[in-house]
């Protein structure tokens, strides 16, 4: 059982404990991509939000905000936290992506930021604005802006432009080697949509042949049927992620390379 928090004992060991040197701020923040099978064109988005206070008001920003020093705040509990607060959405799984710590990042001092990084399904999530977030919103990754100048109308607070490519970036290596993406697509799914989700996070296309020998011949696949909706041509056949079989082949030395 957790102990509740005493603030008297915090007080008391920052009045014995005086550290010499400035103090810099503590902020998380929570990088959210998810993923839409329904918007073929454009499947692959970010949970943002718009702030409506200063510094960067009226700006679109990562999610995030200040650790609850005082209260003995955790990092995760607190990128939860704030993503609750700011979006709605309460976030399972988080992985911690990067420290972000350069000396000007922002203009209100010396402020570190621990960001952290999932992958989610987008329909999950009803998102809305809350606390200093006038809105909150599922944007596109195709309309951000990642060359950290500040061009309308998706402007970029902070050095949040630096924090989500190197958010994509890790989502990029990491679905290169581990099956992050099945959780996403339905329980039985075609070759097509699982290549539609490897596309999204790759941000380029793949060659149909080659996708389909590759995937196939891992054998982590295991044919269920076929798809019943009635489409022009022979109807797809439906597929579903075989985990034990996955795991005995990373045993083996499995590569995931595309």
């Amino acid at each position: 059982m957790v102990a509740p928090f005493d603030h008297e004992e915090a007080e008391d060991r920052r009045l014995k404990y005086r550290y010499e040197f400035p103090m810099a701020a503590l902020t998380v923040d929570g990088v959210v991509f998810g993923f839409d099978p329904d918007d073929v064109d454009d499947p692959l988005k970010v949970l943002l939000i718009f702030r409506g206070e200063e510094p960067f008001k009226d700006c679109w920003a990562i999610p995030g905000g200040h650790v609850k020093i005082i209260n003995d705040e955790g990092l995760e509990d607190a990128v939860r936290r704030e993503l609750r607060e700011e979006t709605g959405a309460t976030i399972s799984h988080l992985e911690q992506l990067y420290t972000f710590a350069a000396p000007h990042r922002d203009p209100r001092g010396r402020v570190v930021s621990v960001a952290y990084l999932a992958l989610v399904r987008a329909s999950d999530f009803d998102v809305k604005g809350g606390d200093d977030a006038t809105e909150a919103r599922w944007v596109s990754v195709n309309d951000l802006n990642f060359s950290g100048q500040q061009v309308p109308p998706l402007q970029l607070a902070f050095d949040h432009a630096e924090i989500l490519l190197t958010a994509l970036t890790r989502l990029q290596g990491k679905i290169r080697y581990a099956p992050i993406g099945f959780n996403l697509l339905p329980p039985r799914f075609t070759l097509a949509q699982l290549q539609q989700l490897y596309e999204a996070v790759l941000q380029r296309k793949l060659d149909k042949r080659n996708f389909r020998k590759r995937i196939l011949s891992m054998g982590i696949l295991v044919e269920v049927g076929v798809n019943e909706e009635r489409k022009p041509g022979p109807a797809a056949r439906l597929y579903r992620f075989d985990k034990r079989a996955y795991d005995q082949a990373v045993k083996r030395g499995f590569n995931f390379e595309m």
